[in-house]
């Protein structure tokens, strides 16, 4: 059990001893209260949408915000526990999602929320960001409109200059689909200024949740997660209120939506994880027919393929925690690996759920099982932060240089050590992707040639560097989205796959699992190569290429029955107490 248990988290043997003592406190204390708090306890507040007003309580009081989301340069001096550290970060997040999302989404959008201030050069408004970490509050992030969504060229949010305010204003406007916008000691708020036109025109400003002139309408979901739509009428905002200007603010909300969509690939790995061990357990001690339900082949392929896709995912993950902490102006491939665990991890996120939810069937709908709200709230992670389109359309930026133009990159080791990611809050101006510079993909499968379905797949991505240099779309074709999407998601295995890799030469990951893995993938790759054969647009050399491209996995029912073992073993691995 021990082998197939260790992969996942599990509180009831967590101890992350990679961590420094006080992160390793918190992230134990935090497990600890949840499970305190007890199943029972967690369905209900989800069912009755309770506010979140304990656990923000246990969260002050521990100083679990302000620790983890202090960077150093506004952390006390001494204090060398407060730091932005992405990799315990990612820990958090898993956790948050293992018990629910509504917990993970007002820590979520208070990232977003600090993204702004951080980036700023506002010495006050950093000084009150910290200052409200370290009291308990919550923060907001004000981008979102109702007309506009996400569209920061079309804000409606206007600040007229304030005649009695040198450097001053006064802003009107609404704000639609803002996270903790009830409760956010700050809202960092995007408009742009009626005196200047274009770019130069944008402003980031801080605003307060309790102003009487910040008017809040309401809340836009039925849940616990307080995802506001409000309204300021003459707001004052004050020179200290003023966190951005001109093109800076517009860099500043693309930066922090870099750093804030990292966030939901850990957050679909923790859901997953906890509905992993409630369906295995009860497949396993589920009889029909006279047999368990584990006894059928169908329910075995289903169950492995949703487990093996889950350790991709949090493969994927954790070497992509390792490029964002190791980024510079001179290493930005972050800038891929980020939309990829955005759009990739979740929507595998979402097949491992749908893959479970077919064996357990009417179980997964029961109110008193954990599983019901993952397969609700599993849906919603890959369309925050940019639509799975909107990801895959920018991860097509980067596919020539990567597949076809490496260059050499110093080796990236595991990033655990206790540093601060001062990086991600200088990222610099939010264009120039087209010069992005990757390692060579390539060297990560050669360390695995010998595993049958890595070398297949391996087949499928060279095929894939083929397609680019002699059927690449051309100057009609991409302008059809729709194609380009197909090709999108061909490159984003192969990246999925060179992660997975990484991290599995860097962990010493069994060669077993990796091989029933990358025939998941082949056969993913061959799915999305018949989907591209049957386009519109696709050319003839386009059609012939996407049926060449077609593989079938190597099948060792050997293995695939030693790494079912491993997946039977789950069952009662882990159950929350009542």
């Amino acid at each position: 059990m021990a082998e197939s248990t260790s992969l996942l988290f599990n509180p009831h043997t967590y101890d992350p001893q990679h961590f420094d003592p006080e992160t390793r406190r918190l992230l134990r204390a935090t497990v600890d209260w949840f499970e305190a708090r007890g199943k029972r306890r967690l369905i209900e507040d989800y069912r009755s949408r309770a506010w979140l007003a304990d656990f923000l309580d246990f969260a002050a009081k521990e100083g679990l915000f302000a620790t983890f989301l202090t960077p150093a340069s506004a952390a006390p001096e001494g204090d060398d526990d407060r730091r932005w550290d992405t990799a315990r970060i990612a820990a958090l997040n898993e956790i948050f999602g293992f018990y629910g999302l509504d917990y993970w989404y007002a820590w979520q959008v208070t990232v977003l929320g600090l993204g702004p201030v951080w980036q700023s050069d506002n010495a006050p408004a950093r000084e009150r960001a910290a200052e409200l970490l370290t009291r308990g509050e919550v923060f907001a992030f004000g981008l979102s409109e109702k007309t506009h969504g996400a569209d920061i060229y079309s804000t409606d949010m206007l600040l007229e200059p304030d005649g009695d305010v040198p450097g001053g204003f006064r802003a009107t406007g609404s704000k639609y689909y803002i996270g903790n916008g009830n409760a956010a000691g700050l809202v960092s708020v995007f408009g742009r200024r009626t005196d200047v036109e274009g770019p130069d025109g944008y402003v980031f400003f801080a605003a307060d949740s309790r102003h009487e002139a910040y008017h809040l309408v309401k809340n836009v979901v039925d849940s616990s997660k307080f995802v506001s739509e409000f309204r300021l009428e003459n707001y004052p905002v004050a020179p200290a209120d003023i966190l951005h200007t001109g093109r800076a603010a517009f860099d500043a909300a693309l930066n922090t939506v870099n750093v804030g969509k990292f966030n939901l690939c850990t957050a679909s790995i923790g859901i997953c994880e906890h509905a992993m061990y409630e369906a295995v357990t009860h497949a396993s001690n589920r009889v029909l027919y006279g047999r368990p339900v584990t006894a059928f082949p169908h329910v075995r392929r289903e169950l492995t393929d949703a487990y093996v896709r889950l350790v991709g995912m949090k493969l994927f993950s954790d070497r992509a925690v390792d490029y964002f902490r190791t980024a510079g102006p001179h290493d930005r491939r972050y800038l891929l690996f980020n939309p990829m665990t955005k759009m990739k991890v979740t929507t595998e996120g979402e097949k491992v759920i749908d893959l479970m939810w077919d064996v357990i069937a009417a179980k997964g709908f029961e109110k008193d099982n954990y599983f019901a709200q993952a397969a609700v709230e599993i849906r919603g992670l890959p369309k925050l932060e940019g639509t799975v389109h909107v990801n895959l359309a920018l991860i097509l930026k980067f596919l020539r240089n990567h597949l076809l133009d490496p260059v050499d990159f110093p080796p990236v080791p595991t990033r655990l050590d206790a540093a601060d990611d001062a990086f991600l809050f200088r990222q610099g101006p939010a264009r120039g992707l087209g010069s992005v510079r990757f390692h060579d993909w390539r060297t990560a499968f050669d360390a695995f040639a010998g595993v049958a379905n890595v070398a297949r797949f391996r087949e499928q991505a060279d095929a894939l560097c083929a397609f680019v240099e002699t059927a690449a779309p051309d100057e009609e074709q991409s302008r059809d989205l729709d194609l380009l999407l197909a090709v999108g998601q061909l490159f984003a295995l192969v990246v999925h796959g060179q992660l997975i890799l990484e991290q599995a030469r860097l962990t010493g990951l069994d060669e077993d699992l990796l091989d029933e893995l990358f025939a998941v993938l082949v056969r993913d790759f061959s799915a999305h190569a018949v989907d591209l054969h049957g386009k519109d647009s696709a050319t003839a050399a386009q059609q012939e290429w996407a049926l060449g491209a077609v593989r079938r996995p190597v099948v060792d029912t050997a293995r695939s029955t030693r790494i079912w073992e491993r997946v039977e073993a789950l069952s009662g691995a882990y159950e929350m107490a009542p």
